[in-house]
């Protein structure tokens, strides 16, 4: 039996480029500005159901790292997940960002050579004005603020993009961004973030 899954609301991550993150426009194939790429994300779920079990409301993290060029794979990468999650929707988050259901995050299966496992922990996703205040409790916490464009009232956006995450792309920049965990301390405050309003599922 197939297992249907879906997932819809907003991801804000925060990478180690000095600029914006090329791989957005180059689809991973121009390398990171600072030849590897160590990246983590917030994700507030809107909507969202693996089978019949209600993802509404739930928070994730994402840790990854990458040695080089995003699309030749071989990254490092770990799962957070809202401490309140019940035992089922932990295993089936696990399911669907290690790539084996199939659909959006299915080249996580491809690309990711060493998952380090999953940690529940509090998450919390807010927005104050246009920044996105994001702590993962224990490990990573991040204030993530749009680009203003000429318009001083709107972002600047990539639109209608190829990128895998979402087509609509908000250029922003880490106000604060600090990650500890798994051997890493990263502190990537100055540089590229990117805010993206998420449509995931596998049918």
């Amino acid at each position: 039996m197939v297992e249907r899954w879906k997932i819809k609301g907003e991801l804000a991550l925060s990478c180690s480029c000095t600029v914006f993150c090329p791989c957005v426009l180059s689809l991973g194939e121009h390398p990171p500005t600072e030849d590897r790429c160590q990246t983590w994300a917030g994700i507030r779920i809107d909507e969202g159901h693996f089978d019949d079990l209600d993802f509404a409301g739930l928070k994730l993290g994402l840790m990854m790292d990458l040695p080089g060029i995003m699309s030749r794979g071989n990254w490092t990468a770990a799962l957070f997940v809202d401490d309140k999650a019940s035992a089922q929707a932990v295993r089936a988050m696990t399911r669907i960002f290690t790539g084996r259901v199939g659909g959006t995050t299915h080249l996580l299966s491809i690309l990711v050579g060493s998952f380090l496992g999953v940690r529940q922990t509090p998450i919390s996703y807010e927005t104050k004005g246009d920044t996105r205040v994001i702590k993962i409790d224990g490990f990573a916490e991040g204030a993530l603020t749009p680009v203003k464009g000429k318009e001083s009232d709107q972002n600047v956006v990539i639109r209608n993009s190829q990128y895998w995450i979402a087509p609509d792309v908000i250029v922003a920049k880490a106000d604060k961004s600090r990650f500890r965990g798994f051997g890493r301390n990263w502190n990537l405050a100055g540089r590229s973030c990117e805010i993206c309003q998420i449509d995931w599922g596998n049918g």
